[in-house]
């Protein structure tokens, strides 16, 4: 069977890619415009422009959200989807992709790095998710794809925030699902494993934990924020229009060493 090209299109599409200004959020942003959407990033601690450049040289419309997605809250989610649908004529799909990490043994865990790294990679999820859910689902159409983990589905070491927020992700994309794919919304996530980006500089500086890494990666490589773009673009497609509540590992065979 010849697979059509416009399964894979995005076209007439417009997306909200939160974190958008560098690493996976951008290599998503891009792709996502490269495959026909107008694109909205969220920006907070460092400005967008080479997202923006991008995207507009793809023949796309791209803007900018000033957001602090660390102490996000209902209403601030909603001016963030307000602001996205204003600018870029409506929103059809969202990405949730911004989020941060703390490394630190048990014994010298913070309760700031605690209450800062679950803010940062569940609470604002859920904020978005809620915002946008209820635009999806009065129009009855759109995507939902959240940047998860293999720690969505492993405990990590001296990541326990990380860790819970993550599995966090993965629950309440099923149960985002559950809701809302009766309305003709999608609700997925991607699992990355180990990418080469901010969040992983630590572990690839250090020798011993990098070479640990590599040598379970069946793949033999880091992957790339472009290897995630891929998968963001498929879920919100139509090619996956009967893709519901999955988490999609992209970790060059990770989770099957």
């Amino acid at each position: 069977m010849k697979v059509q090209s416009s399964l894979f299109s995005l076209d007439g599409q417009r997306a909200l890619v939160t974190g958008g200004a560098s690493g996976i959020g951008q290599a998503i942003a891009v792709a996502l415009a490269n495959a026909g959407a107008d694109v909205a990033i969220t920006v907070h601690s460092r400005p967008g422009e080479a997202t923006l450049r991008a995207v507009s040289a793809s023949g796309r419309k791209g803007v900018s959200i000033a957001a602090d997605l660390g102490r996000l809250d209902a209403a601030g989610a909603s001016r963030i989807v307000a602001e996205a649908e204003d600018r870029l004529g409506g929103l059809t799909i969202l990405v949730n992709n911004a989020g941060i990490i703390r490394r630190a043994p048990l014994a010298e865990y913070s309760e700031a790095d605690w209450r800062d790294v679950i803010a940062a990679n569940l609470d604002q999820v859920w904020y978005l998710s809620q915002a946008a859910g209820k635009v999806m689902q009065t129009r009855r159409n759109g995507s939902i794809v959240a940047v998860a983990s293999v720690l969505s589905f492993q405990g990590g070491i001296r990541v326990p925030a990380y860790t819970a927020a993550k599995h966090g992700v993965s629950g309440l994309t099923k149960a985002l699902c559950n809701e809302l794919a009766a309305s003709g919304v999608t609700v997925n996530a991607i699992a990355p494993g180990y990418v080469e980006t901010e969040n992983t500089s630590a572990l690839r500086q250090d020798k011993e934990r990098s070479r640990q890494i590599l040598e379970r990666i069946p793949a033999g490589r880091w992957g790339r924020p472009e290897d995630i773009a891929g998968a963001c673009v498929f879920l919100s497609s139509p090619a996956a229009r009967y893709v519901n509540g999955h988490v999609l590992a992209v970790d060059g065979g990770w989770l099957a060493r």
